[in-house]
C-alpha cells in the first residue's frame, strides 16, 4: 500500500459490512459517499485497472474468500421529493442509505407506496441490481430511473425502467453490466391515490386477524414488519442474507409432472402462463430444515434461510447451501438458483 492515497484504506477485514458476518479481508477499500469519488477511482492509476467489489449493505453477498482488486463500500447519502402532484409522488434516495431507511421516510413524509417492502435489508443502491420484493410487490412496481457511474469509462448515464430489464430477482445487472458500473441514485414514483397492496394471502390474513379490514399505510407497514420479525431472523442477530435460494419459475408442463408425483408441493400462477414453485416448501420436504455444516446452518423457522450460527466461513455457508441444492435436485429435478452474490 505505499504510496496510495491517503483515501485507500488498507487490509480491512469485512466482517461487519456483510450481514452473514463472515470474515475475509480487503487489500484496498473505498468509502465513497459522492458519485464524482467513482470516477475518481476509475481515474486512478493502479485502482482503474483493478477488478472492484461494489459494496452496499453486504445484505446480498456471501464472501467465501478475500476479494481481489479493490472494495467499493457505497455510502452515497440523500433523501428527498423531486416533485409531488395529483397523480404520483416522485422520491430520490442516495446509493447508501439503507432500504428501510428509505421506506420509513416516505411514511413519515405522509407517503404510500413502498409499505410491502419494509424490513428488507441492504442498500437503496442495491435494490434495483436484485429487483427486491415481498408481500405481493417489486420494486420495479415504484422503479423511475436510476444514475449510475460505468466503471470502464467513469461516465455517468442514467437508465429508466425498460432499460434495467427487471425480473424475478433479476435486473440487467446481474447481466449485462454485472460488476461494470456503481448505482449512485435511485428514484421512485409512488402512485396516487394510494390503495393498499394485499394480494399477498398471509398479509391479508394477518390484517384480518388484527380487525383491520380498510388499512392505512402504516397499517400495512406495521403488518409486514411484523410478519417478517416472526419468521425471518434478525441479522444484527444471526447472521444471514434473507433468502438464500430463489423460488424456482417453471412452465405449465413441469409443474404438473411434479403435481403428479408430488400433489402438495406450493406453487403460483404467474401472469405469463409460467407457475412459481415455492423452494421453501421442497426444501422442508427434502428434511433440509436444520441441516448445519460447521457454523453455517438451515433455519429452524425458515427453510429458505442460511445462518451463521457463529463462527461460520463463507465457504461453511457455500457447501450448505450445496448440499441443499442437490437434495433438491435429487428428489424433484428442479436446480434452485441462489440469491445473494457469492465471491
Amino acid at each position: 500500500m505505499d504510496g496510495m492515497d491517503a483515501w485507500v484504506q488498507g487490509d480491512v477485514e469485512l466482517r461487519e459490512f456483510n450481514t452473514f458476518g463472515v470474515s475475509a479481508r480487503a487489500r484496498r477499500f473505498v468509502r465513497i459517499d459522492d458519485a464524482r469519488q467513482v470516477r475518481a477511482v476509475v481515474d486512478h492509476p493502479e485502482l482503474g485497472t483493478l477488478p472492484k467489489l461494489v459494496l452496499g449493505g453486504g445484505s446480498n453477498l456471501l464472501l467465501t474468500r478475500d476479494p481481489p482488486g479493490v472494495v467499493l463500500k457505497i455510502e452515497i447519502p440523500g433523501m428527498r421529493v423531486l416533485h409531488d402532484d395529483a397523480d404520483s409522488t416522485l422520491v430520490e434516495a442516495g446509493a447508501g442509505v439503507a432500504w428501510h431507511e428509505l421506506v420509513c421516510w416516505t411514511l413519515q413524509q405522509g407517503f404510500g407506496g413502498l409499505e410491502n417492502l419494509a424490513l428488507i435489508p441492504g442498500s437503496v443502491g442495491a435494490a434495483p441490481v436484485q429487483n427486491i420484493g415481498a408481500y405481493g410487490m417489486e420494486l420495479a412496481e415504484r422503479f423511475e430511473s436510476l444514475d449510475l457511474v460505468d466503471l470502464t469509462t467513469g461516465r455517468a448515464a442514467t437508465l429508466e425502467r425498460a432499460a434495467c430489464r427487471f425480473g424475478y430477482r433479476d435486473s440487467l445487472f446481474k447481466h449485462a453490466l454485472a460488476g461494470k458500473s456503481v448505482i449512485t441514485c435511485v428514484r421512485l414514483r409512488l402512485p396516487k391515490p394510494w390503495r393498499a397492496q394485499l394480494g399477498y394471502a398471509e398479509l391479508q390474513r394477518h390484517l384480518e386477524r388484527a380487525g383491520v379490514h380498510d388499512p392505512s399505510p402504516q397499517q400495512v407497514f406495521d403488518a409486514v414488519c411484523a410478519i417478517r420479525r416472526a419468521k425471518l431472523p434478525d441479522p444484527a442477530r444471526l447472521g444471514n442474507a434473507g433468502s438464500f435460494f430463489k423460488n424456482p419459475v417453471v412452465n405449465r408442463t413441469i409443474r404438473n409432472e411434479i403435481l403428479e408425483e408430488f400433489p402438495e408441493i406450493v406453487s403460483y400462477p404467474l401472469d405469463d402462463g409460467t407457475y412459481k414453485l415455492a423452494a421453501a416448501w421442497m426444501i422442508e420436504a427434502c428434511g433440509c430444515k436444520g441441516r448445519s455444516i460447521g457454523g453455517a446452518a438451515v433455519d429452524a423457522r425458515h427453510a429458505l434461510v442460511l445462518v451463521n450460527r457463529g463462527g461460520a466461513s463463507g465457504d461453511d455457508v457455500l457447501r450448505l447451501a450445496e448440499s441443499v441444492r442437490d437434495s433438491v435436485r435429487e428428489r424433484f429435478g428442479i436446480d434452485l438458483e441462489y440469491e445473494p452474490v457469492v465471491v
